[in-house]
């Protein structure tokens, strides 16, 4: 099988996308990966940065979302598969967004997140092909997708 092209989206307080990325050089998987900018000053700042200054801070988010939006809809759109992580401690607006927008494309979707929030995400445990619990069997997918073989 080719490369395949993996978006990783939803929170960036955890190394999951270092996990990920990790296990997979170190199974010599070919996969590469992309991402949402996960340096919150740049994300939340590109708006303004490109665009200019904004004095109310609901044109400065606007901004910042609507650039950050052609990114995100770039490479979901490029990509094979996209990984959607739902945190432990924080809500991921923009990553519910993220596995809807990859659904609507009918892009392989897989979900990581713990059991308690089952209930709360089902409807986009619904839209995905697989959901887990861990980075690793993230990783385990995709050497199975590539491979076609279980450990």
């Amino acid at each position: 099988m080719s490369e395949l092209n993996v978006y990783l989206s939803g929170e960036i307080h955890t190394d999951w996308r270092d996990q990920i990325i990790t296990m997979t050089k170190s199974k010599k998987l070919k996969v590469t990966f992309t991402s949402p900018v996960t340096n919150h000053p740049n994300s939340d700042d590109c708006g303004v940065n490109i665009l200019g200054h904004e004095e109310n801070s609901f044109w400065h988010d606007h901004k910042g979302a609507k650039i950050n939006a052609i990114r995100t809809r770039h490479h979901i759109k490029n990509a094979d598969i996209v990984v959607v992580r739902f945190g432990e401690k924080y809500k991921q607006w923009n990553a519910a967004f993220d596995a809807g927008f990859a659904a609507a494309l009918n892009k392989p979707l897989i979900i990581i997140h713990n059991e308690e929030h089952s209930h709360a995400l089902k409807e986009v445990d619904g839209a995905s092909l697989a959901v887990t619990s861990d980075p690793a069997q993230v990783v385990k997918i995709l050497d199975y997708v590539i491979n076609g073989e279980l450990e």
